[in-house]
């Protein structure tokens, strides 16, 4: 197709490795798109959520849902521009849900062109769109979790799907908190292995 804006050539990589990735299901296609932005959108979700755990969760979420999506990016703007919008509107679902009132609704950052994303808040109701989006959030958390070995599968039930805090999984299931953190950690690891992965495990 053709391109009427100019784009970085960081965005025209970015345009490459999502061909590999749809057209030709390369692994680590998909694998250094993460490496490029898993930080940046890590970084941008804590601020939001102030929560460190919430933010690696919620980064997770983010990046599946985009690969998910993947095939239907159109070059119309850059990678990271659709990703960080992907990540924003999964994060106020989050934040509305939660009731938390944690960051400015004026905060924006900056794509590779240097235009300003922002961050729109309307309504404290989700509207049938985001309900939607919600909807297919579980569910693709729910193809993580029953891939996961069965140790890890109660607790990241219990941490996604009942939304219990890390203090009120390790009273659930008499455990310590260092153990339960560093157990959910590791679920974490696997799950992005798995976000990084075919995208037909998705």
């Amino acid at each position: 197709m053709e391109i009427d804006k100019q784009f970085s050539d960081k965005a025209l990589y970015d345009f490459r490795l999502i061909d590999q990735a749809t057209k030709e299901n390369d692994e680590q296609a998909y694998a250094e798109l993460m490496k490029r932005y898993k930080k940046p959108v890590y970084h941008m979700i804590l601020k939001m959520v102030r929560n460190v755990d919430d933010a690696e969760d919620l980064t997770i979420e983010a990046f599946a849902k985009a690969f998910k999506n993947l095939h239907r990016f159109k070059k119309d703007y850059t990678f990271s521009t659709w990703l960080f919008r992907i990540a924003t509107n999964n994060s106020i679902d989050f934040i509305r849900k939660k009731k938390l009132d944690t960051f400015s609704i004026h905060a924006s950052f900056k794509d590779d062109n240097g235009d300003a994303v922002g961050i729109d808040v309307q309504d404290e109701n989700l509207n049938p769109q985001e309900e939607t989006i919600k909807t297919e959030k579980i569910q693709i958390m729910r193809t993580f979790v029953d891939k996961l070995p069965p140790k890890y599968q109660r607790l990241v039930k219990l941490r996604y799907f009942d939304e219990l805090s890390y203090e009120e999984i390790a009273t659930e299931l008499e455990a310590p908190l260092g153990t339960v953190k560093a157990q959910l950690h590791r679920a974490r690891e696997l799950m992005y292995e798995l976000v990084r992965g075919k995208e037909d495990i998705i």
